[in-house]
């Protein structure tokens, strides 16, 4: 009898130290263009900081060597690759603060949250051994998700900055809960479905070619509905109610293959956002900038006008097909360059060109992930790498669309490249749990060998080793044991 022969599988990390090459080269050169481009030289520092980097890079390799052996060898370099490039752009955009004499200084504290989220990132791969005992935690991430997304209303640490009430300040550090929401929440929703999943995919009646799932399984699905509905009135955080209730609604159709959880998810968040747009002034004001930027009055209408979004698009077009060059644009017209608007920043010097090649990266991490929650062999670990994946590609999206004038502006930070250090931690946790996740989807199952199987009506003597493999066919569990038959024949 022919047996297969097992085939060794290539971890890739010898694939992975090439990909932090290339990326480190792409992220230390932006650094050195940018000196070129403002001050024509090199920044005196680029050494140090090149070598800081690249500390940090490798340092996360060895530990995927030593605790991830097998993890996906292209979602490191990627993420070092974005947040490289990030750098370089807030680097770009302080040099034109310190021009018009403006507050700067982003850059260093952003590299500076840059080596805690690596650390925090590679002391998640080294604590969390197996992504499956995340399920024991499920409804404690739902409270705990409930309080970081609440914690912006609480009188005392709340603030409220540029008309949304995102923020917390404890003892002057400042953070947005709701960065860290979207993992413990994409935790909790991979934890219920995949107990539920067959419950919401099977049951209910069906209505114009839709399954409808029944009343008592809606309930957690209208929970967030609302908790999402009040996000946007109470915090004012369009963007944030957006994205966590996109993260339930696309889990739900991941784990359910139904479509019918997309029509109504989307039905009922056009409703309540058109509900929210008549009923509160301050929703209704995102729509009017969106819809009409560059009407005088709502352009001068301060704070909240459409100043912001329209000087992105002629920062944007000013980029044209290839860029102005680093150091040769003008971000600093554009409010919040740094942060909510660092997409146009980047569209402007490096063009269309750079910017799709920058979107084309977030594209790889999303389908790596995708390809992780593919591969992984249990349900909670497809269910929570595909609800991870979506976050960075949903965010991402909500982002580019809000400065291209897709859709309305929602206040979000584009993963990895933006500055802020809430949400370079939390894209960092996301990066390690999908590395987590992939080094088991990637490690080859325990090696059964074949053994040949007699014709029937040969007798088996439990013991007897086939001449043909020289293995026992069957356990040897004593000499006591009576003369067996295949098919219970004795």
């Amino acid at each position: 009898m022919a047996t297969v022969q097992p085939h060794p599988v290539r971890a890739g990390r010898g694939v992975e130290l090439g990909l932090l090459l290339l990326a480190l080269a792409l992220s230390i050169a932006g650094y050195a263009l940018v000196g070129l481009g403002t001050e024509g030289r090199v920044p005196a520092d680029v050494l140090g900081y090149g070598a800081g980097l690249t500390a940090l890079a490798v340092a996360m390799h060895l530990v995927l060597r030593w605790r991830a052996p097998f993890a996906d060898p292209v979602i490191l370099p990627v993420a070092v690759a974005l947040n490289g490039i990030g750098l370089a752009m807030i680097y770009r955009i302080d040099i034109a603060y310190e021009a018009r004499e403006k507050a700067a200084g982003f850059a260093e504290r952003q590299l500076g949250w840059t080596a805690i989220s690596v650390v925090l990132a590679a002391l998640v791969l080294v604590l969390l051994r197996d992504h499956r005992t995340l399920r024991r935690y499920t409804y404690t991430a739902m409270v705990v998700a409930l309080v970081l997304v609440a914690l912006p209303l609480v009188p005392v640490i709340g603030q409220q900055i540029n008309g949304a009430r995102i923020w917390v300040r404890v003892g002057g550090v400042g953070m947005q809960p709701a960065e860290f929401a979207k993992i413990v929440l994409a935790v909790f929703f991979a934890g219920y479905l995949v107990t539920h999943r067959d419950t919401l995919a099977l049951a209910g009646p069906k209505v114009l070619g839709l399954q409808l799932p029944r009343l008592r399984d809606l309930g957690p699905i209208l929970i967030v509905w609302a908790v999402s509905l009040a996000v946007l009135v109470l915090e004012r955080d369009l963007g944030t109610s957006l994205l966590l209730f996109g993260l339930f609604v696309a889990m739900l159709y991941i784990a359910t293959e139904r479509l019918s959880w997309i029509v109504i998810g989307m039905a009922l968040f056009v409703g309540g956002a058109a509900m929210a747009a008549t009923a509160f002034p301050h929703v209704g004001a995102r729509f009017d900038v969106w819809l009409h930027p560059f009407d005088q009055e709502i352009f001068d209408r301060s704070p909240g006008g459409s100043g912001q979004l329209v000087r992105g698009l002629f920062g944007l077009a000013n980029g044209g097909l290839f860029g102005t060059g680093w150091g040769s644009g003008r971000p600093d017209l554009v409010p919040f360059a740094e942060s909510d608007f660092i997409v146009a920043s980047l569209g402007e010097e490096l063009g269309l060109t750079g910017l799709l090649a920058l979107l084309l990266c977030y594209t790889i991490l999303t389908e790596r992930g995708l390809r992780t929650a593919i591969g992984v062999r249990d349900g909670f670990g497809k269910l929570l790498a595909g609800g991870l994946a979506f976050v960075v590609a949903f965010q991402t999206f909500v982002v580019v669309g809000g400065v291209t004038r897709i859709i309305p502006l929602t206040g979000l930070t584009t993963p990895f490249l933006a500055y802020g250090g809430s949400s370079l931690l939390a894209n960092w946790v996301i990066v390690a749990l999908l590395l987590r996740i992939s080094d088991e989807a990637r490690r080859p199952a325990p090696v059964v060998r074949a053994v040949p199987t007699p014709e029937i009506g040969t007798p088996v003597t439990a013991g007897t080793r086939s001449p043909a493999a020289g293995t026992p066919a069957v356990p040897s569990p004593g000499d006591d044991q009576p003369t067996q038959r295949i098919g219970g024949l004795s």
